[in-house]
């Protein structure tokens, strides 16, 4: 039985439509990013504010150092698998948290270094390296690896089903 996340990982992509719509063409290109000296509750806030699940760390360059996401705080703050956002909202608010403290910065929990992936690269391989790595989205950067974009699995999908009709 085939699930949505098998035919974007697989087959669909497989065949010309993943091979002739490439990463470029369903970016989203006004990416907010981060730098790693940023407080994990500066983080938490944009998160929540902007409902997106992560975001791209980048040195002064705009160069892809790495990537901070919901999991990667939960985790910090000793949240288990299967809590939500709200989880830790509600536990910013009263609880108290475990040793560490939101004051400490990106830098000391992201992701690094992040997956990335080219431009010009289609989307069956952006999809292949979300599967691989078990993500659910890919900086998108230039020569010198510096941000231009992010893909999300999301944008994968709607480009395939566009195809499709």
């Amino acid at each position: 039985m085939n699930t949505a996340h098998d035919d974007i990982s697989g087959g669909h992509l497989r065949s010309n439509i993943g091979l002739e719509v490439l990463v470029q063409d369903v970016m989203s290109k006004d990416v907010i990013s981060i730098q790693k000296y940023e407080s994990i509750r500066h983080v938490a806030d944009i998160l929540s504010e902007k409902n997106i699940s992560g975001l791209p760390v980048v040195d002064k360059e705009k160069k892809v150092i790495g990537i901070i996401t919901q999991a990667d705080i939960l985790s910090m703050l000793g949240m288990r698998k299967g809590h939500t956002f709200k989880d830790l909202l509600k536990h910013m608010m009263g609880e108290q948290l475990p040793e560490r403290k939101l004051g400490d910065i990106v830098g000391d929990i992201m992701t690094s270094p992040a997956a990335t992936i080219k431009p010009n690269a289609n989307i069956a391989e952006a999809a292949q390296v979300m599967d691989e790595k078990k993500i659910r989205r890919l900086a998108v950067v230039d020569d010198r690896n510096r941000l231009i974009g992010i893909i999300s699995r999301a944008d994968i999908l709607k480009a395939v089903l566009r195809k499709l009709k």
